[in-house]
């Protein structure tokens, strides 16, 4: 019965933690980090840290060095959060393809 909690807790953290990535914005598209596909991961534990496996639309990307501070600020800011790390992975590399059907909409890609 107590793994079931820890599932519900955590999948509820899942949630905040997605809510919270929808507020973070790549500065050179009008469209949220998550859904432009850049997250790849969210990982929650029993001890609540967080570790998100993300990339960046390209390696030279102007944000490269202060995206993932962002995302890994605003995640543990939220309450049930004891920590946040963030890793940055180029495999696979990002493509529009990771992005959702409403980002695609609203570049006119669609």
């Amino acid at each position: 019965m107590n793994e079931e909690v820890v599932g519900t807790d955590t999948s509820e953290l899942g949630e905040k933690i997605v809510k919270v990535l929808k507020t973070i914005y790549d500065p050179e598209i009008p469209v949220d980090i998550y859904e432009l596909g850049l997250i790849y991961d969210v990982l929650v534990n029993e001890d609540k840290e967080v570790k998100i496996l993300m990339t960046l639309t390209s390696p030279n990307c102007p944000v490269a060095e202060t995206l993932p501070v962002e995302v890994e600020e605003k995640v543990k800011s939220l309450d049930a959060i004891k920590d946040a790390e963030v890793e940055i992975t180029f495999d696979p590399p990002w493509t529009q393809d990771l992005m959702s059907e409403e980002a695609k909409l609203e570049l006119g890609l669609l």
